[in-house]
């Protein structure tokens, strides 16, 4: 079901989620200081490409630069995203076979509003690192 899922989403929105996001972290990756918000739109990016079958976990060992990287990101684009998510979210939700896909945009909100300090891990192993 992840697998039909998935590709459902990939061809509705999740492909054009991901180019979005990989246009934005090769322009945050230009700059050096841009560089650990490019990481984290590549991060999102691919979460946003294949969602189903994976969720994002806090990370334990995150500190306060993360926690600075979240507020300016929160700033500068954390909350157009989420606005992005949010509508796109209640559009999908408007048919029966878009509800999945609608819950799967609300999954990217908190990820898309601060994403340093987290990490993209499968559901089957939500407790393992990944990255």
């Amino acid at each position: 079901m992840k697998t039909i899922l998935n590709v459902i989403w990939l061809v509705l929105s999740g492909f054009w989620l991901f180019l979005g996001y990989l246009v934005a972290g090769v322009l945050l990756c230009i700059t050096i200081i841009g560089i650990p918000f490019g990481i984290a739109a590549f991060r999102i990016g691919v979460y946003a490409l294949w969602p189903f079958g994976y969720t994002a976990v806090e990370r334990r060992d995150a500190g306060a630069a993360s926690f600075i990287g979240n507020v300016l990101w929160l700033v500068l684009a954390g909350w157009w995203l989420a606005i992005g998510h949010i509508v796109t979210g209640l559009l999908l939700c408007v048919t029966l076979i878009g509800i999945p896909l609608g819950v799967a945009n609300f999954k990217l909100i908190p990820v898309s509003l601060l994403p340093m300090g987290r990490e993209i891990v499968r559901t089957d192993q939500p407790f393992t690192s990944r990255w």
